[in-house]
């Protein structure tokens, strides 16, 4: 087992933002891959209606995990919050007790692993 840090973010696009919520999700991910090298994944998933978005986040470690929770707090939070509402947060994997709390206002539960592995 590793000491990556991953989560499945579900939120639910606000009546008419979908639009800001797209050209957010650009900002964001231009800019997590240009200044975090810690995160792995980072990959966002729209239905087909556009109502509901799954956010897939792998880091390497718990330290990674800040740098993106600092950034993001920093930078988006309030607009991501006005575009979207979270409905299910999903967290897995070795996140510092620091990780936990950061995350625990938007209702992140955490699994920890018991098996398996990733390649």
């Amino acid at each position: 087992m590793s000491g990556n840090v991953h989560w499945n973010l579900e939120m639910a696009v606000k009546d008419g933002q979908l639009d800001a919520f797209k050209a957010l999700m650009a900002e964001m991910v231009a800019a997590t891959q240009a200044n975090e090298p810690g995160t792995m994944n980072y990959e966002w998933f729209l239905s087909e209606d556009g109502r509901t978005c799954h956010i897939y986040e792998r880091y390497q470690d718990s330290a990674a995990t800040l740098v993106h929770l600092g950034s993001f707090g920093k930078l988006y939070a309030e607009r991501f919050m006005a575009a979207a509402t979270p409905t299910r947060f999903s967290l897995y994997g070795a996140p510092s007790d620091e990780v936990k709390q950061a995350l625990a206002p938007i209702g992140a539960v955490h699994f920890g692993q018991i098996g398996g592995f990733a390649r």
